[in-house]
């Protein structure tokens, strides 16, 4: 044990604790074997850097002949700016050559004695930077690290000069220069382990660092751990260099997870450490794949494929995929499309229009959506181009604008599912979310549909399994093409982006939303509600089937051309139909097929409610479809345009919990009802709808429905209109005395007035009658139980009073200020203007209101 001790074992470390605690461990093994060992004086190579801040060389230039030890005064002085900032730069420190040939005279120098108290502490203090100088000039049979992690934008400009200097293939994060360090503290022929967190084998910022481990210490062993393996890491890999070894060295691979980013127990780790497949890899196969990823697991086919014979071509070749641009600040320069008016807009609005559609990502969605927003590119975009922080420098980075409108596919930049890809027609300008790529039509229906395979998904994940999916790996797939198999897969892939486009209008959220489905689904004469939805959910799982069907026709055509029928399954999991209309999509999750059913019949009905205010609100039209009007300030709102169904006077209607407007939504919605479908299945209608709208026991349809207009509704807009409504909810305050819901693009200057006039100060009038009406009931009440129940109605009503009167104060206040609204300022900025006057300030807003 002594001679292992002070032969074999060699460590460094900046932390002084860190060194005794090895210290410690390394002595109790050692006393295991030999339990003399505390008596043999045992010299531990272990240590804590020491810096040289205390260390005085010119004591010893002044008090020793440094000749007669064949030492120059620089050579001390040397050795005093290596170790400055040895806590720092840590086994990072290169010895100089010079320096190192010196460090046998320098180790006797530290060995000598002296009667001079100031040179005997300058000996005492140049001992421990020899002994570690020599341990960092020293090379070893075997180097076993776990590194230390700091990205580089957190070096400290000492340490990042280092790095540059010495370790610029590894610079990206500093257990990357460690790697390459301990490859030099290696022998020829010696070993290097690690354990580091894996994205060096990946992501292009390490691509020089995998050149120089390939050059210089081909991989000889690699587990690869995933997550868990220490508790809460985010991914792991354990391996092994070989210093010296041919490039050609064939490693040996074992991964110990079959999806990213999954956790496993530490039994089943274990169970897939003794079990699992090991890949052997020649590490030269690395450079057969753009960027040199380390993916050992990949096939002999897929190697081949990157060699781009026999058919095969990068998508770079045929497309050309581009990352989009950077605004610098979304929040001043991007909004959701339902918060603008609608005639500045293009394509839809006129010549010299200030908004565009804009492609930002978005969720996990293949062949056609996430299409919600639009961007101001007023003037040619000059505002954005000339975005600068306070110290002139830009703050926007405009890429990717000379193919600006083009017809695009588009893939979310960062994702943590799937690789979803999407078709943007003509029109937008995109994201640095949403990277793109424009080629010709029939070319890109095809790169479309390979990318939404299963196949391209898993060939990304190899090329790059973090969630940034970048414009070269994208560049970089080897595409199959053939003149019999273009067009057959093109087609197929034009029905499913057709049926996307077709299911992503099916919804409020889409700008080319026409009329909800759910109004015109049966093909009965007299349908009612029920039966809609009936025949609607017959159409949406024949658009679920097909859309399975094509996708897996599409799949098993380019496993076919890439031979991998014995690798890759072409079936399609029904989670992965990303159409809205699919429950499994949808909601995910381990909800049971009647429960995804049923949840979907629930926000249907929701659904319905808020396309029935849209009608309410002059949105939409019964008459008519598409939007009818989302302009601004109610100019040149036409009433004419709702003759079935009239639009609100006002674009203000009342919410109330009990029944005091003829005009409030309940009542304008068991409207909607009675003319949308036939009016003597109003009840069953009603009924039906009140179903799935959360009735209590006992509860009658109309009172379920009102309670939901009252209580939920609200909350159900905020998240279809992502905390950005379009129908804002006044409200007196949790007593819910008075609330209404006001169109936004119907506000003008007028309408807090008129909201005062002609709904809060007539409801102040019926609450007090109302008021005392139970008052003159309770004093002609027979029965105790009765009049408890007046009183407790009486209370709550004097509440209502209270909270109401409080309200319109607040209300006159502001209604005096004619407040404006710029829509162009989008809702998070229009919504503060009132304080307290709405709900849900903070979640819309981001701040508490101002009390009004």
């Amino acid at each position: 044990p002594q001679l292992i001790l002070e032969k074999n074992l060699f460590g460094l470390d900046i932390d002084e604790r860190a060194a005794q605690l090895t210290g410690f461990a390394l002595m109790m093994k050692g006393r295991a074997d030999d339990r003399r060992l505390f008596e043999r004086g045992v010299k531990l190579n272990v240590m804590a850097l020491q810096d040289s801040a205390r260390f005085e060389p010119e004591k010893l230039i002044d008090g020793l002949k440094l000749a007669d030890h064949g030492l120059q005064p620089s050579d001390l002085t040397e050795l005093n700016r290596l170790f400055e900032h040895a806590t720092t730069f840590g086994s990072l420190i290169q010895v100089p050559e010079g320096l190192s040939e010196k460090l046998p005279a320098l180790k006797r120098l530290s060995e000598a004695t002296s009667e001079d108290l100031f040179v005997t502490e300058a000996l005492k203090r140049l001992g421990p930077l020899v002994q570690q100088a020599e341990m960092l000039v020293a090379q070893y049979d075997a180097v076993v690290a776990n590194p230390p992690y700091m990205g580089s934008k957190f070096y400290c400009p000492k340490l990042k000069k280092l790095v540059d200097e010495f370790y610029v293939a590894g610079k990206a994060d500093l257990y990357g220069a460690f790697i390459l360090r301990n490859i030099e503290l290696a022998r020829e022929s010696g070993f290097v382990g690690m354990i580091t967190i894996p994205n060096w084998m990946f992501i292009t910022s390490f691509e020089k660092l995998r050149d120089a481990i390939r050059g210089n210490a081909p991989i000889s062993t690699l587990v690869h751990n995933g997550r868990g393996v220490w508790g809460s890491d985010f991914g792991s890999c354990s391996f092994v260099l070989h210093r010296s070894a041919e490039e050609k060295l064939v490693g040996r691979f074992l991964r110990l997870f079959n999806r990213q980013g999954s956790v496993l127990s530490n039994k089943e780790l274990e169970r897939r450490f003794h079990t699992n497949h090991r890949f052997d890899r020649s590490n030269a196969d690395f450079t057969k794949i753009p960027g040199d990823p380390v993916v050992y697991w990949a096939s002999d086919k897929i190697y081949d494929a990157f060699q781009y014979l026999n058919g095969f071509v990068p998508i770079g070749e045929i497309g050309t995929p581009r990352k989009g641009m950077a605004t610098g600040d979304n929040e001043k320069f991007v909004r959701f499309w339902s918060e603008i008016d609608f005639n500045k807009a293009e394509p839809h609005g006129s010549v010299g229009s200030k908004w565009f559609p804009y492609n930002n990502g978005g969720e996990y969605r293949k062949w056609y959506g996430n299409i919600d927003r639009f961007i101001n590119w007023d003037n040619d975009g000059y505002e954005i181009r000339n975005f600068k922080d306070v110290n002139g420098r830009l703050r926007s980075r405009p890429q990717g604008l000379d193919q600006k409108f083009r017809m695009m596919i588009s893939w979310t930049s960062i994702s943590s599912t799937s690789l979803g890809v999407r078709l943007y027609p003509e029109g937008f300008i995109s994201d640095q979310n949403g990277n793109f790529l424009v080629a010709e039509e029939s070319s890109l229906r095809f790169i479309l549909a390979f990318m939404c395979s299963p196949l391209a998904a898993m060939i990304v994940k190899m090329l790059n399994p973090t969630m940034h999916i970048l414009v070269r790996n994208v560049h970089d797939l080897p595409l199959p093409s053939n003149d019999e198999l273009t067009p057959v897969i093109a087609t197929n892939s034009k029905r499913c982006t057709d049926m996307g486009k077709t299911d992503w209008d099916s919804f409020e959220f889409s700008w080319d939303f026409q009329s909800l489905p759910l109004v015109t689904a049966s093909s009965d004469p007299t349908p009612t509600l029920e039966s809609n939805y009936t025949a609607w959910i017959v159409q949406n799982r024949d658009t679920i089937d097909e859309m399975k069907r094509l996708e897996e026709e599409n799949n098993r055509l380019f496993i076919d051309a890439y031979g991998l029928v014995d690798e890759l399954t072409s079936d399609v999991p029904i989670e992965q139909i990303t159409l809205t209309v699919n429950p499994a999509y949808r909601y995910g999750g381990k909800l049971t097929e009647e429960e995804l059913w049923a949840r979907f019949r629930q926000d249907t009905m929701e659904e319905l409610v808020s396309y029935a205010i849209g009608c309410m609100m002059g949105r939409y039209s019964l008459d008519a479809p598409g939007l009818i009007y989302a302009h601004s300030g109610n100019e040149g709102f036409d009433p004419s345009r709702y003759p079935t169904f009239p639009a609100d006077e006002d674009g203000i209607v009342p919410l109330t919990d009990t029944d005091w407007f003829a005009d409030d939504v309940a009542h304008r919605l068991i409207e909607f009802i009675s003319v949308a479908w036939d009016k003597s299945h109003l009840e069953a209608n009603l009924a039906f709808l009140a179903e799935n709208l959360s009735p209590k026991r006992g509860e009658g349809s109309r009172d379920t429905i009102r309670r939901y207009l009252c209580d939920s509704l609200f909350k159900d807009h905020l998240q279809t209109y992502k905390k950005r409504p379009i129908y804002w909810l006044f409200s007196s305050g949790k007593e819910k005395a008075f609330q209404c819901l006001v169109y936004l693009h119907r506000y003008n200057e007028s309408t807090l007035s008129r909201m005062r006039t002609e709904y809060v100060i007539p409801l102040t009038a019926k609450l007090a009658s109302h008021v005392t009406k139970l008052e003159q009931d309770k004093d002609a009440s027979a029965t105790t139980a009765e009049i408890k129940r007046l009183e407790k109605e009486i209370s709550r009503l004097h509440k209502q009073q209270a909270e109401l009167s409080t309200f319109d104060e607040k209300l006159r206040h502001f209604a005096d200020q004619r407040i404006k609204l710029d829509l162009d300022d989008g809702v998070k900025v229009n919504y503060g203007k009132f304080g307290d006057l709405l709900a849900e300030v903070k979640a819309i807003t981001g701040k508490n209101p101002v009390q009004g």
